[in-house]
């Protein structure tokens, strides 16, 4: 099969344990790039989060795309066009946010810049800013920053807690939000029916290719969409059981240089 797009996602994929991404996979996708197959980098991240990253690997010369938010949105680097964008109702903010407090976890969402939070203290928030190398603003009051459209919130905590309060979260809101944990800490808070396969859908649409000419990358529970979605799927060896057995492949480990492993396989 001639691939034509590659997903990826970051976390876990892309960078090894160390959040780095090596000059092996670097060298490998710029021999992607060359041959002409378009890279996307789909995260749970927002989308500042992941500009470094596009930065890192080519995208200021090849260009390129980038799926934040879990799906929420999908821009092209190069022109910032926002290609789709789904955002969350703006009545459930305070819902959520009075959720948050009743079940025991901070909550928070972002701006252009910030990740916004009234505990700045928490621990969980703290792994957040770190991973997506942005400030976090500590705030009064969440619903009264929160006076903008946001495409997602995310609720954190220890993660044996948190799967009580994913449950609890679900039976309100799962008939109206989608709800799934991308980490044991993280409780990702989406408007309906928005994934990875879902936003894909439409990029796949926007630049005229099909899901049989992409291969996506992933090891965590938020990639099963896109890797059952993918004419190639593929796993990291470090992926979740639940992530392999939706797989067509299982790659090398993310300390293995596991997407070079694919590029070579597959596309070089």
């Amino acid at each position: 099969m001639d691939y034509k797009v590659l997903v990826l996602d970051i976390d876990g994929t892309l960078t090894n344990s160390k959040k780095e991404i090596t000059s092996k996979t670097k060298k490998a996708l710029r021999k992607a790039y060359e041959k002409g197959v378009k890279v996307v980098l789909a995260s749970g991240r927002p989308t500042p989060g992941i500009l470094p990253i596009a930065e890192e690997i080519g995208f200021d010369e090849f260009g390129g795309y980038i799926l934040s938010f879990n799906g929420g949105k999908i821009i092209d680097y190069k022109s910032k066009e926002v290609i789709f964008q789904k955002i969350l109702p703006d009545e459930e903010i305070p819902s959520l946010y009075n959720s948050a407090k009743k079940n025991g976890v901070t909550i928070v969402s972002y701006d252009d810049t910030s990740i916004i939070t009234e505990n700045t203290d928490d621990q969980y928030v703290e792994i957040e800013a770190r991973i997506n190398k942005m400030p976090v603003k500590e705030v009064d009051s969440f619903t009264d920053a929160i006076n903008f459209s946001v495409p997602k919130c995310l609720m954190v905590g220890n993660g044996d807690h948190l799967a009580n309060v994913e449950k609890n979260i679900k039976a309100d809101y799962g008939d109206r939000l989608n709800v799934y944990r991308s980490e044991p800490f993280f409780l990702e808070i989406m408007p309906q029916n928005i994934d990875k396969a879902f936003s894909l859908g439409k990029l796949l649409k926007h630049i005229g290719c099909t899901e049989k000419e992409m291969i996506a990358c992933g090891d965590g529970f938020n990639d099963i969409s896109m890797i059952k979605y993918a004419g190639l799927g593929v796993a990291m060896q470090n992926a979740q059981p639940q992530v392999k057995e939706s797989a067509d492949f299982i790659t090398l480990s993310n300390d293995d240089d596991g997407v070079a492993h694919v590029i070579e396989k597959y596309i070089i």
